[in-house]
């Protein structure tokens, strides 16, 4: 959150325009498929990062980090906030 308020320190208003083609793409926030598949793609981003090291641990001195889990790992993250970043200079 820390690094939301420090992207978005600099603008102290709402940018309608930008609200505006969320509100059209996402049926005013019904449909979150794209965003939802966005976050799955980061979290197992995230969940294969911490296997790599896990992995990696195995080979090194000092024993090891590696988990076995039998989640899928979705649920073990809860979205307390979102910010979509989108360069519209190419649309």
């Amino acid at each position: 959150l820390d690094y939301f308020k420090k992207l978005c320190s600099a603008n102290g208003e709402v940018l309608y325009d930008l609200v505006k083609i969320f509100n059209q793409e996402t049926d005013d926030g019904k449909d979150m498929s794209v965003y939802s598949e966005l976050l799955s793609q980061a979290i197992d981003n995230i969940l294969g990062k911490k296997e790599e090291v896990g992995v990696a641990s195995l080979f090194s001195k000092g024993g090891t980090t590696l988990k076995l889990s039998t989640s899928s790992g979705m649920e073990n993250f809860e979205l307390v906030s979102f910010l979509i970043i989108r360069d519209l200079r190419n649309e």
